[in-house]
């Protein structure tokens, strides 16, 4: 059987025998499973794309894309910098301008220079902004009703929540405080 079989039905047909010497059963850390995880979390990002896609064609909305959309959804009822918006959605510098020129030409965002600083800028939704995110916040809902049916599977993804923020806490520490020294 290969090694380079990253989907999860593939991994559930896999035997005790298939797994690398000393990672057995039971509370053991598979390190196929963490390889897997972060493919999976790309993965998933790509597909949660095309969802937002979809959405915003049965919404009849063809002035943005799904990018725009989510930076839609990181405004919401808030009034952000740029940089507040860049840090929450983890932006780089040229794709968040381009992105944002879409939004505010397309009438979905308000930016206006800041009172107290020129020099920024301060985002928030028009009411055109606030249609589309009301309409993905539905979609969203609809999306956590079929996903979590009961309480156990609330606590299932509560907990999956909080194992994908530890790891984002520590990729980003690791890149932050030049711990990548493996040794």
């Amino acid at each position: 059987m290969s090694n380079l079989n990253w989907d999860d039905d593939d991994a559930a047909r896999r035997g005790p025998e298939d797994r690398p010497a000393g990672q057995g059963g039971g509370e053991e850390l598979d390190l196929a499973d963490f390889h897997g995880m972060a493919r999976l979390v790309e993965r998933m990002h790509r597909r949660y794309l095309d969802v937002v896609r979809v959405s915003l064609s049965k919404q009849g909305i063809e002035d943005i894309g799904p990018v725009q959309a989510l930076m839609v959804m990181l405004i919401g009822e808030d009034e952000l910098s740029v940089r507040d918006l860049m840090e929450r959605g983890y932006y780089l510098g040229s794709n968040a301008s381009y992105s944002l020129k879409i939004l505010v030409d397309a009438g979905y965002i308000n930016r206006a220079a800041n009172q107290r600083d020129r020099r920024t800028a301060r985002l928030q939704l028009t009411d055109k902004g606030r249609e589309l995110w009301e309409g993905l916040r539905r979609m969203e809902q609809t999306q956590a009703e079929a996903l979590v049916r009961n309480e156990a599977e609330a606590r299932d993804l509560k907990a999956s929540y909080r194992t994908l923020r530890r790891l984002d806490r520590l990729w980003g520490d690791m890149i932050r405080y030049s711990c990548l020294d493996f040794d």
